[in-house]
């Protein structure tokens, strides 16, 4: 079982109504949330941990997280307000506006950590959730606690505009997790975020040398590639219509989990001798997932069958 542990909000993306109003309309969301709707909708096994409101728009997430096959055992429950974001497209690509002060996900606490069993073999970690306190230290306190027995994975998603005035703690929090972690992965823009300009193989592979067995980068349209300390493998992305990225990122990691996972790779020992068809396996499911979530409105991962 793979754990999902971070931020589930409600995400109002942009319409027009019938009378031809700009309006929004609500889609559950939120990036640690669309992955854990892409792997059990990709048929790898998926629970998920966050903080989730019982109002309404909880009431949503939770329903969501059950249509698309995740265990939701590990919800923390409150009555806390459901974080909302409010979605702004440009040319596909998407912006934020959050409303996250005092909700159930920003709220989550170290006493709220659940007891994690044996088939739980990986977390995910990532997205919004690690900025702002006390979440972000809660989850990094999780990952801390099982990084030695379990996987565990980080793609923190990095929103600037989010992290303005938190930049310090922010990147050291990302750094410590960094180190922790067996897998991160990274868009092209994120990696030069945390390690400035120069060719992505050679940034990655320092991304390696402080802990990590293996790095997953997204370039885009370009396309992905995982380097691990001696292999540099790279997939094109096909080429679709997009209608927008929201969740592109989030699909192909259920991705190359779901892939990993399939391979039996999805353990300490065999990352660290993972294979160049496993991960082209994971690459390629990782893409082809995330180009159908572009090609239609929304966070929207698809099926199994689907691909």
């Amino acid at each position: 079982m793979i754990l999902s542990c971070g931020e589930a909000l409600i995400d109002m993306l942009p319409r027009t109504s019938t009378e031809g109003e700009a309006c929004f309309a609500p889609y559950a969301g939120g990036a640690v949330f669309n992955t854990a709707i892409a792997m059990g909708r990709l048929g790898a096994p998926s629970a998920f941990f966050s903080g989730v409101s019982n109002d309404m728009l909880g009431e949503i997430l939770a329903d969501t997280l059950t249509a698309s096959k995740v265990d939701t055992r590990y919800l923390a429950r409150s009555d806390r307000p459901t974080t909302v974001a409010f979605v702004k497209l440009v040319n596909g690509q998407a912006t934020y506006a959050f409303y996250d002060e005092s909700t159930a996900g920003r709220m989550l606490s170290t006493d709220e950590l659940p007891a994690l069993p044996m088939d739980i073999s990986t977390l995910f970690l990532g997205g919004i959730s690690l900025v702002n306190d006390p979440a972000a230290s809660t989850y990094e306190a999780l990952q801390a606690r099982e990084c030695a027995a379990r996987v565990t994975m980080v793609d923190p998603n990095i929103r600037p505009g989010f992290i303005a005035g938190k930049e310090t703690e922010y990147r050291a929090r990302i750094e410590r997790m960094i180190a922790r972690a067996d897998i991160v992965k990274l868009s092209d823009e994120d990696l030069h975020w945390l390690e400035g300009a120069g060719d992505l193989t050679a940034l990655a592979r320092g991304i390696l040398t402080k802990g990590p067995k293996l790095v997953f980068i997204t370039e885009g349209a370009k396309g992905a590639r995982a380097v691990t300390a001696t292999q540099d493998r790279f997939i094109a992305a096909q080429k679709i219509t997009v209608v927008d990225t929201v969740g592109a990122g989030d699909t192909f990691n259920a991705g190359v989990l779901a892939a990993l996972d399939k391979a039996g790779s999805l353990t300490k020992a065999g990352l660290a001798a993972v294979s160049d068809a496993v991960l082209d396996a994971a690459l390629s499911l990782g893409t082809r997932a995330a180009a159908i979530t572009c090609a239609r409105a929304g966070a929207n991962p698809p099926w199994e069958s689907e691909l």
